[in-house]
C-alpha cells in the first residue's frame, strides 16, 4: 500500500457532473482530487458520448444570447425562439414522468438551470444553437421548438475537453486508471476513500467525497437484477466503466436507495452499434431518432408503439425499452421517399445500417421478418391514415383511425419509392434508480439524514426521472447538482478544524 494521500475533497468520476463538482469545490477553496477509473484516452464518462443538447429554462432570445455572445444581431433577427420558462421546464419534466419526479429535486433542477448554464459559460464552455435537430425554416425565419435550443460546441467531446482544460487550469489533480473501491468512515462520517490506482491500493484521507461516477448500466448483473432479464441484451451506449461502483460504496455506508430502480433511459440505436461506447466514434452517432416519421415494425411484421405520440424529445428515452421487448430485441424503422430527406443526420452516416428497395415487397425480402404480416400491417396503416396538413416540426394531429396502436401525429402513407428500413435495437444510457440526495447534494441515510462528508451528483441521483425524461435534462442535472455538490462539500470542509483537513 502506498503512502496515504491528503485532499479536502475527492470527486469519484470524471464526466460532466464530476468535473462541474470539482471545479465548484476548487472555486470555493478546497484542494481537490478527481478519480477517473478509465485511462486518459477513455476519460469523460457518458458525457463524452452525448450530442451536447442541454435543457435550461430561459426567458427569451436575449437570455440565450447571453450564453451565446457570438450570435450576431443579423442572425438573431432571423430566429423565432418561444419562451421556455421555469414553469415550462417543470411541467415538461412532470408530464413525461407522470408526476413522479420528486418535486423538491425537480424544482431545484429547473430553478438553477439558467444560472448554471451561465456559470458553465464563465468556465469557458461554449454553447451554440441546436439548429439541426430543434428548428425548422418557415417564412424565411428559423423557428425553434421543443424547449431545447442550446447545445455545447462540438457536442460532448467539446464539453469534456473544456471541462478538463478548466480543471487543469485551476490546479485540480486528476488520477487516471484509478477506481474508488471503498469509503472509509468513522462514526458515520467520511474520513477517506480507498483507491485501486494502476494496480496498487492507495488510501486517500479526505473529509469530503463527491460521488459522480454514473449509474450501473454497464453492469449486466445489476441490470438484470433491477431492470429485468431482458436487459442483459441491451447495448451500453456510453462508457464501459459505469458499473455502479459509487452506488454500491454509498449503500455500504448506509445511504438510502431512491428513485425508480426498475427504470432507465434507453433509446432505439443502430442494430450493429458497438456493445459498449466506442471512444473513437463519439457524439451519439448510432442513435436513430427520426422514428416519429416512420412506421416501426418488429420481426413479426407488427407495429408496437405510437411512433407519433409526441415530439421526439419526450418519447425517445422510453422507446428503447419498447424495442427491447420485441422478439430478438429488434425493430425496423420504415420510411419512404417522401420523408427520407427529412431524417436526422445520423441516417446519412457511414455507420448507419439500412436496407433500400424499390417496392415494399422487395424491402420485406431483404429483412428477416414475416413478409405477409409486414405487408399487411403497412397496408392497414396506409388505409388508416387520415387527411390533414403534414407539419414535421410540430405536433400536427395528422393521425390514423381504426388501428392499434394509433399514430397520433405525422401519419403519412408509406407509398413512394424508394423504401428504406433501418434496423434498431435497445441502447441503455443510464438507470433512473440511485441514491437519495437532497437539493444541497448531500447523500441521505435511511433516516433521511445527511451522511457527513458524502455528496453525489449526476446520474446516480435517484428520484428525478421516472420512466422517461425530457431530452437534454440529464446533462443539465449533472451540471446543476455537480456545481451544488462541489460548493456544499467545500463549505462543509471549510467548517472543519484545519488540523483535520491538512493532516
Amino acid at each position: 500500500m502506498e503512502n496515504r494521500q491528503n485532499y479536502n475533497v475527492v470527486v469519484v468520476g470524471a464526466g460532466n457532473a464530476a468535473l462541474c463538482a470539482a471545479i465548484s469545490a476548487k472555486e470555493n477553496g478546497a484542494r481537490v482530487l478527481v478519480l477517473e477509473r478509465g485511462p486518459i484516452e477513455k476519460r469523460g464518462g457518458n458525457s463524452f458520448f452525448t450530442d451536447g443538447a442541454i435543457r435550461a429554462a430561459y426567458n427569451n432570445l436575449e437570455a440565450v444570447r447571453k450564453v451565446i455572445p457570438q450570435l450576431t444581431n443579423e442572425e438573431a433577427e432571423m430566429i423565432v425562439l418561444p419562451e421556455y420558462g421555469e414553469s415550462d421546464f417543470y411541467n415538461d419534466l412532470m408530464r413525461v414522468t407522470n408526476g413522479k419526479s420528486n418535486p423538491e429535486l425537480a424544482r431545484h433542477l429547473v430553478s438553477k438551470s439558467y444560472e448554471t448554464i451561465c456559470w458553465m459559460r464563465d468556465q469557458g464552455i461554449k454553447f451554440e444553437l441546436n439548429y439541426d435537430n430543434q428548428s425548422f425554416i418557415q417564412d424565411g425565419k428559423r423557428h425553434f421548438w421543443g424547449g431545447l435550443p442550446l447545445k455545447t460546441e462540438n457536442k460532448g467531446v467539446g464539453l469534456m475537453k473544456r471541462l478538463f482544460e478548466r480543471a487543469e487550469e485551476l490546479g485540480i489533480d486528476i488520477w487516471y486508471n484509478s477506481r474508488a473501491v471503498k469509503l472509509e468512515t468513522d462514526h458515520n462520517q467520511i474520513t477517506g476513500v480507498v483507491v485501486e490506482k494502476e494496480g496498487n491500493i492507495v488510501s486517500v484521507n479526505t473529509l469530503g467525497v463527491i460521488l459522480a461516477c454514473g449509474s450501473f448500466e454497464a453492469n449486466k448483473q445489476m441490470r438484470t437484477e433491477n431492470l429485468g432479464s431482458e436487459w442483459e441484451a441491451a447495448i451500453v451506449r456510453g462508457t464501459e466503466f459505469n458499473t455502479g461502483d459509487g452506488i454500491k460504496m454509498a449503500l455500504e455506508v448506509g445511504a438510502q436507495k431512491f428513485g425508480e430502480w426498475s427504470g432507465c433511459h434507453s433509446i432505439g440505436t443502430d442494430y450493429n452499434a458497438p456493445k459498449v461506447g466506442d471512444f473513437s466514434k463519439p457524439g451519439d452517432i448510432f442513435k436513430k431518432h427520426s422514428y416519429p416519421y416512420s412506421v416501426m415494425l418488429n420481426n413479426q411484421g407488427k407495429r408496437f408503439v405510437d411512433e407519433g405520440a409526441d415530439l421526439r424529445n419526450y418519447t425517445y428515452a422510453k422507446y428503447g425499452h419498447e424495442v427491447l421487448k420485441q422478439p430478438g430485441h429488434v425493430a425496423y424503422q420504415i420510411y419512404d421517399a417522401q420523408v427520407r430527406s427529412m431524417l436526422r443526420k445520423e441516417y446519412d452516416l457511414n455507420e448507419a445500417t439500412f436496407y433500400k428497395a424499390d417496392t415494399l415487397e422487395e424491402l420485406a425480402d431483404l429483412l428477416p421478418v414475416n413478409k405477409s404480416q409486414f405487408l399487411k400491417t403497412i397496408e392497414e396503416y396506409n388505409c388508416a391514415v387520415q387527411e390533414g396538413e403534414y407539419r414535421p416540426a410540430e405536433k400536427d394531429g395528422k393521425c390514423t383511425k381504426g388501428i392499434t396502436p394509433p399514430k397520433s401525429n405525422w401519419a403519412l402513407r408509406i407509398e413512394q419509392s424508394p423504401f428504406y428500413a433501418y434496423p434498431v435495437t435497445c441502447g441503455i444510457t443510464f438507470a433512473f434508480g440511485g441514491l437519495h440526495v437532497n437539493p444541497l447534494g448531500q447523500v441521505l441515510d435511511k433516516e433521511e439524514q445527511p451522511i457527513e462528508g458524502l455528496f453525489a451528483a449526476g446520474e446516480m441521483i435517484g428520484g428525478i426521472f421516472y420512466g422517461n425524461y425530457p431530452g437534454g435534462s440529464g446533462l443539465m442535472s449533472g451540471a446543476v447538482f455537480g456545481k451544488i455538490a462541489g460548493a456544499t462539500a467545500a463549505s462543509y470542509i471549510n467548517e472543519k478544524p484545519k488540523q483535520l483537513i491538512n493532516q
